[in-house]
């Protein structure tokens, strides 16, 4: 047992800098979903076929959850090694970067097939940065917090991930509004882009004063970090990487929404003829709506336990965005925004709003970044692939939205069958005493009312 430190916990502070941190990392990720959906087909792959250049331009999108997997031990391994401060500004600045650079690239007329190399190039780079950042983040909130309130305020690293999302679609809004199509297929794209410098400045000055979760630094004063967490954490917590790996495939739900329901609804190749704009909006507002609606769920989970919450929305979702395809099949505007707004901005929160805690308390804190990083990351990989493998699934016609909606189904129902294995009533058990080999109930409770 790691001996009590004197470091003080700033749970707002760290929730600040995984709000700020996560904001940028999934701001960068939804304008490289948006323009992958919207103006990459033309931009870095040659004309002829749009049905091939689509899927290809997607699964570019899916090329970071290739690199996601691998980064994942590195990462991990440095965050439970090294501390979580290392990761949460390593991996800011490689994203911040590398999202820069991909508004610089030449297009395929320039350059040929070096435009779309580049392009994969930087995007597997995003992805070694993705690797880290919500388990790094989610681990520093989570240890700064106090015991009876870690589902609240780990759960402003996803509300950040919602707020990006919000302010990816605001930028491309005006751009799309404001520039004629050869104006936005040859430099307005990259506007979204470059803006990410503004994010990254902002990101770095708050999560450089950021001091060590008192935790790790229990850990490392009484001697306690492993050299090899890694090798730990395969020995004695294999089964709680397994289970996030499992439960992790709801994240696919969330690409469906941002990347493919974008194409579905808007390209001429289906013919359902919503336009881009409503489309951009219909993530707006659902996202604004998730990034309040999710601290309200975490703090429901502090209450009641997290696989009531957890649970209740994965069941939601899969209903949900069955509902919510069939509503763009029918090109019925009204629909499409009712069924967006329930699934992305209420229903879909509640997972998303559980899993970074529950995940979490798979694992005791020698462990705890690398367990989750390795866990979420593989299981995310479904999800980067999604969008393309839904395009796959659809082959150029409208009627096929069930498909889409069935390989959604299933990859939410795995993911239900996963966290209704996973342990009962962890939010009831101290921070320094999770993830032991001993059942929850040999372990010291968090006293009702009482921070620790």
């Amino acid at each position: 047992m790691a001996e009590t430190t004197t470091v003080q916990r700033t749970p707002r502070k760290a929730a600040l800098a995984a709000w700020s941190g996560s904001a940028l990392e999934y701001y960068d990720l939804a304008i490289y979903g948006t323009a992958a959906a919207l103006v990459f087909p033309t931009i870095f792959f040659p004309e002829g076929n749009q049905a091939v250049a689509t899927v290809a331009s997607l699964a570019t999108f899916g090329v970071a959850y290739v690199a996601r997997p691998f980064g994942s031990f590195l990462m991990g391994h440095i965050g439970d090694r090294f501390g979580r401060k290392q990761i949460l500004i390593g991996t800011l600045l490689l994203m911040g970067v590398s999202t820069f650079l991909i508004g610089c690239l030449p297009s395929y007329d320039k350059v040929g097939m070096l435009a779309p190399i580049l392009l994969v190039t930087l995007r597997l780079l995003q992805g070694l940065s993705a690797a880290g950042e919500q388990a790094g983040a989610n681990s520093m909130s989570f240890e700064h917090a106090p015991d009876d309130r870690r589902g609240f305020f780990t759960s402003w690293t996803l509300s950040g991930t919602q707020g990006g999302q919000v302010l990816a679609p605001l930028v491309f809004l005006p751009v799309i509004a404001l520039l004629s199509d050869e104006q936005l297929h040859s430099w307005g794209w990259r506007i979204p882009f470059w803006i990410s410098a503004a994010l990254l400045v902002v990101g770095f000055i708050i999560r450089r004063s950021l001091d060590e979760t008192p935790e790790f630094h229990a850990e490392k004063k009484s001697a306690e970090v492993p050299p090899a967490p890694l090798a730990l954490l395969f020995r004695h917590h294999w089964r709680g990487v397994l289970r996030v790996f499992f439960a992790s495939f709801i994240a696919m739900v969330n690409t469906v929404f941002q990347v493919f329901a974008l194409n579905f609804a808007t390209s001429d190749e289906y013919g359902i003829g919503i336009s881009s704009t409503t489309m951009l909006w219909l993530a707006i507002v659902a996202n604004v709506i998730a990034v309040g609606t999710i601290p309200l769920w975490a703090s429901l989970s502090d209450r009641v336990g997290r696989k009531p919450v957890f649970v209740s929305g994965l069941i939601g979702t899969a209903v949900m965005v069955t509902v919510f395809l069939w509503s763009i099949s029918t090109g019925n505007v009204a629909l499409v925004l009712i069924t967006g707004i329930l699934l992305a901005g209420i229903i879909y929160s509640m997972p998303n709003a559980c899993w970074p805690s529950t995940y979490a308390e798979y694992f005791p804190t020698s462990v705890r970044l690398s367990g989750m990083a390795i866990g979420t990351q593989f299981g995310f990989a479904l999800a980067g692939f999604t969008p393309a493998i839904a395009g796959a699934l659809m082959g150029g016609n409208a009627d096929n939205w069930y498909r889409v909606a069935l390989f959604a189904f299933g990859a939410v129902l795995i993911s239900l069958i996963a966290v209704l294995s996973g342990p009962k009533a962890t939010h009831k058990v101290l921070t320094r005493d999770l993830g032991q080999t001993h059942t929850t109930d040999e372990v010291t409770r968090v006293p009702a009312g009482v921070a620790g």
